[in-house]
């Protein structure tokens, strides 16, 4: 290993340990930052912030409100028989001519 790869590994391990210190004797402030980080990055997110700037703009979509009515249920779907009964016609077939 090079010498200053080595240098470089001491530092990561320093600034881990010094890490592990900080998030150990400071956890729930820690986490409290952490939360209050995330949800603002949600706000910012839901509030547009990854639309594409400039260019072609995407078309304008409105939201669809469908309002189900009080009345009669509809009638009930035919079913589709594949394989029908069979069916006698009253003209085809007949000897009694």
């Amino acid at each position: 290993m090079q010498p200053w790869q080595i240098k470089a590994l001491e530092l990561e391990v320093s600034g881990l340990k010094h890490l592990d210190g900080f998030i150990h004797e400071h956890a729930l402030g820690f986490l409290i930052g952490a939360i209050y980080l995330l949800l603002a990055l949600l706000v910012w997110v839901l509030s547009g912030a990854l639309r594409r700037k400039g260019g072609k703009s995407a078309p304008d979509v409105r939201p669809g409100l469908f309002v189900h009515l009080p009345g009669p249920p509809p009638p009930p779907r035919d079913t589709f028989d594949p394989f029908p009964p069979p069916h006698n016609s009253v003209h085809c077939g007949h000897d009694d001519d």
